[in-house]
């Protein structure tokens, strides 16, 4: 079973991107994080389904 949310350092895994672009980058390029907690304990999420869409998206045909 794969999992529904995805860390930050697998969500870059799966796209072949640094940790540093999916906090920076990956919102303003329309991927939704979603943030788990309060503070510097809040974790920051994406779900498999929607990261894989999105890529699905910017397909070159």
């Amino acid at each position: 079973m794969t999992p529904y949310l995805m860390s930050a350092q697998e969500t870059a895994e799966l796209l072949n991107m640094s940790v540093t672009w999916v906090y920076r980058d990956a919102a303003r390029c329309g991927l939704t994080p979603y943030k788990l907690g309060e503070g510097r304990n809040a974790k920051i999420q994406f779900k498999r389904s929607e990261v894989l869409k999105w890529l699905e998206q910017r397909r070159i045909s």
